[in-house]
């Protein structure tokens, strides 16, 4: 396969964790005669300080040309004080909109060897590997009307969505259900909100199209409290565009840290993977990033994005092996009340130690 990657490293541990999980990919095309050529463009931050709006049209066009982009991070605190549209995050959700993914799966796992690097007990955490499939083009980061109403000084955000909107993400979910154990948990806010119970409905009638996949309705705050004393119990969340951003958050923090999720939003055109951490500037630069969200958004990025799954699977267990042998970020050292065992065995080592690590791991 000929594929072309488009690069978007951003903001923060952005170029640190996209430059390894390039590292990976390129392993991976040498090791199955793949060709990955790669692009890479100003975005967020990085193309602020350019003088460039934080998506520049040579980024976007690059990004839609694509046959998949790879995204490190958006967010820099030096343009907090600009309108939500000029900042890093505004580039961001207008490369979604433009991309058109409307479905983000962000996968959520207990990894072997990480059963005390969260704060849940390992007995209660083992076994846990859900999917939040996340409504990513609607609800309140894109409803209309927004901002500071001049007449009063309020400020107001609209949650809005369609009925189609909520039909194609849906089934989505649906259809990742059917590849999986065959459960979605659908979840909103259906006893307070309007839109939630548009919501309710539309994927109660969807549902009807995989009598295969059993479909059970949460409240969101009921959710919320049974991702931290039962994560094992969900296969595939689905759940609007707010709700979504919280709720896999809390999967990352449950499973150990933020630094391990990655994602991939899917629309009709190029995908768009990135990992679900923040930009994390007061680390960027110092080989203190955990590289395992970024290399997992490449994975997802042969499978979801260009149907290489055998060569998805070389990549996940190259990270399981790391990760068994004791390796360790900052981010997932054991904790100081942890078993003597995992303090033994554990080993702090730089973003570039742990990459090196994962594409040893590579070998044929």
């Amino acid at each position: 396969m000929k594929a072309h990657i488009v690069l978007l490293p951003g903001d923060g541990i952005g170029p640190d964790v996209i430059a390894s999980a390039v590292r990976v990919l390129e392993r991976i095309g040498a090791r199955f005669n793949h060709t990955f050529n790669f692009t890479s463009k100003a975005f967020g931050g990085v193309a602020l300080h350019q003088k460039l709006p934080p998506l520049p049209d040579d980024t976007l066009a690059a990004a839609r040309s694509a046959d998949a982009v790879l995204l490190g991070a958006a967010g820099d605190p030096a343009f907090d004080h600009l309108p939500p549209a000029q900042r890093p995050e505004g580039g961001l959700l207008r490369l979604r909109t433009e991309l058109g993914v409307f479905a983000n799966l962000r996968p959520a796992r207990s990894w072997p060897g990480l059963e005390e690097a969260g704060p849940l007990k390992p007995s209660v955490l083992a076994g846990t590997d859900l999917v939040v499939v996340r409504e990513l083009l609607g609800g309140l980061y894109y409803g209309t009307p927004r901002g500071v109403r001049e007449t009063n000084g309020a400020v107001v955000n609209t949650m809005i969505y369609t009925t189609p909107e909520v039909e194609r993400v849906a089934h989505a979910a649906f259809r990742l259900a059917q590849k999986r154990r065959k459960h979605v948990t659908s979840v909103d806010k259906a006893n307070v909100l309007e839109v939630s119970q548009l919501w309710r409905r539309v994927v109660t009638d969807v549902a009807k199209s995989y009598p295969d996949v059993t479909l059970s309705h949460q409240l969101v705050d009921s959710c919320a409290m049974k991702l931290a004393l039962a994560p094992a119990s969900f296969d595939v969340v689905l759940t609007e565009n707010m709700f979504g951003d919280i709720l896999s958050d809390e999967a990352g923090a449950v499973c150990g840290s933020l630094g391990l999720l990655p994602s991939a939003s899917l629309g009709p055109g190029p995908g768009l993977f990135e990992p679900v951490h923040g930009s994390a500037p007061d680390i960027a630069g110092q080989g203190k990033a955990n590289p395992v969200g970024a290399i997992a958004s490449a994975a997802m990025l042969l499978t979801d994005g260009l149907g290489l799954h055998e060569e998805a699977a070389v990549i996940t267990r190259a990270i399981e092996r790391a990760l068994a042998s004791g390796l360790r970020t900052a981010d997932i050292m054991p904790p100081a009340g942890g078993t003597a065992a995992a303090r033994d065995k554990a080993r702090l080592v730089s973003t570039t130690e742990f990459t090196d690590a994962i594409v040893g791991g590579l070998a044929g």
